[in-house]
């Protein structure tokens, strides 16, 4: 029996010997070492998603409180908010300003052999720092900004610095592919949407053929979201709302709802780029400081005349028209959100574009619902689309906004009607302009990149007006 078993014991060690031998090659083993950085800058994306969620969700109940305990304070609060916030931006990263996606998008075209050493002023840890602190501060004084944007571009900073860290002969992937999986990696944490990410990288961020960085994005986006999940639990952005996917002659509804909003969207990013050329022509430091305490100012005026929901990111009007619409919110809302948005994006500090313009669409949308009569059992599928169709006029990124919505309320029964909404969205912001607010703004940060020093990122860098 011992001799047997001794056999036996020697036939399975030279199996073993044998498989490692063909399973465990050189490429894989290649492949292994290359995927380990990433997955722990994916882990730290996934931290730090949650802690700057949690800031964020901090800061908005701190401005709740004093706007509702003492309204009055907004003409001092918020114009000291909307300085502060400029302030760090202007002093320590010029490139910490506004969404984080142009800037992502702008680096992932420099990082190439030749110019690569000047994404580190787009996306340098320091810019991730002081995103952080420009956006709560914001926020804090009433701002109405998202954090889904400023969460990619520090995404791309963290998982640009790890990539750099690697000692000599590690063996690396591409910086451009990793600063295209650290932006996959921050929308999926910072929405729970993975497939939303992936969506972003194909449609957003890059032309490239998709094999080239398809695993590295993939398990990019499912440790990140692991991660956030692991801390968080497992959640919906948005929750279940209830959703009846009407077919038939209510897609015309939903058509012309997505041909309003997605109008309304394209009007807003023309509006941000209008205030953005005007603000140009204040050159002194004064000027522009003048030119942010006058946001501030219209601000704290639309927070005192409406009360919480005219600042913050718009999430808790999302979710009271999605589960308590009673049909009365006032007809003012979607103006004074719309105006807010622009105020604080054209303010000079940290924040994204993306939650606002989700809450901005909903309001639109309900807006819309009640011209119209339609029931409110019906409503909830005409918000979900009207969500849909403003960001795509806005970012003109009509699959990522769809698949965005479908995660965020898991409502796979009106799949084909919130990619509906996004293609006719689409459309027709492209007859306002064929390109989208991101792009836009890519070729400012590109030109801003290069006019910086040899050395930008690891020196001061030099103020620059959006």
């Amino acid at each position: 029996m011992s001799g047997a078993s001794s056999r036996y014991a020697r036939a399975l060690s030279w199996l073993d010997q044998h498989l490692i031998q063909r399973l465990y090659t050189d490429r894989v083993r290649r492949l292994i070492l290359q995927s380990f950085p990433f997955w722990f800058a994916s882990i730290v994306t996934g931290i730090v998603a949650v802690g700057y969620e949690k800031l964020f969700v901090w800061a908005e109940a701190v401005s709740f409180g004093w706007l509702q305990r003492q309204p009055l304070l907004a003409f001092g609060l918020t114009p000291l908010a909307f300085l502060i916030s400029w302030g760090l931006v202007q002093r320590w990263a010029p490139a910490a300003r506004g969404s984080g996606i142009p800037q992502l998008m702008a680096g992932i075209e420099l990082s190439n052999p030749g110019q690569h050493h000047r994404t580190g002023y787009l996306l340098s840890l320091r810019v991730a720092f002081i995103k952080v602190l420009s956006s709560v501060a914001l926020l804090l004084g009433g701002g109405v900004i998202g954090r889904e944007g400023p969460t990619i571009q520090i995404s791309a900073a963290i998982f640009r610095a790890i990539n750099r860290l690697q000692p000599a002969g590690w063996p690396q992937l591409s910086r451009q592919i990793a600063l295209v999986t650290g932006g996959a990696a921050g929308l999926a944490a910072a929405f729970n949407t993975p497939l939303g990410g992936i969506v972003f990288v194909v449609e957003e961020l890059t032309q490239m053929h998709m094999a080239r960085f398809r695993m590295a994005v993939f398990s990019a986006v499912i440790v990140a979201g692991l991660t956030a999940q692991s801390l968080l639990g497992s959640y919906l952005y948005l929750g279940f709302p209830k959703v009846t996917a009407h077919a038939g002659w209510f897609l015309a509804t939903v058509a012309l709802v997505a041909i309003v909003c997605g109008l309304a969207g394209a009007v807003f990013a023309k509006s941000l780029l209008w205030l953005n050329a005007y603000r140009r022509r204040f050159t002194s430091l004064a000027q522009q400081a003048g030119w942010v305490v006058g946001c501030g100012l219209l601000l704290a005026a639309l927070a005192y005349a409406v009360g919480q929901e005219g600042v913050g990111t718009g999430k808790p009007i999302i979710n009271r028209l999605l589960f308590q619409n009673d049909g009365q919110t006032p007809w003012y809302l979607f103006p004074v959100r719309f105006a807010g948005m622009a105020l604080s994006y054209s303010g000079g500090g940290a924040g994204g574009i993306f939650a606002t313009s989700l809450s901005a669409g909903a309001v639109l949308g309900d807006g819309l619902c009640r011209l119209g009569s339609v029931p409110l059992e019906d409503r909830n599928l005409l918000i979900l689309v009207s969500m849909v169709s403003f960001l795509t006029g806005v970012v003109r990124s009509p699959f990522t906004a769809a698949i965005l919505v479908l995660e965020m309320t898991d409502r796979h029964s009106a799949i084909f009607q919130l990619l509906l909404s996004g293609m006719m969205a689409q459309a027709v912001a492209s007859l306002i302009d064929p390109h989208s607010f991101y792009e836009h703004l890519k070729t400012g940060f590109l030109r801003e990149a290069l006019a910086q020093p040899a050395q930008a990122g690891r020196s001061a860098p030099r103020s620059a007006p959006e």
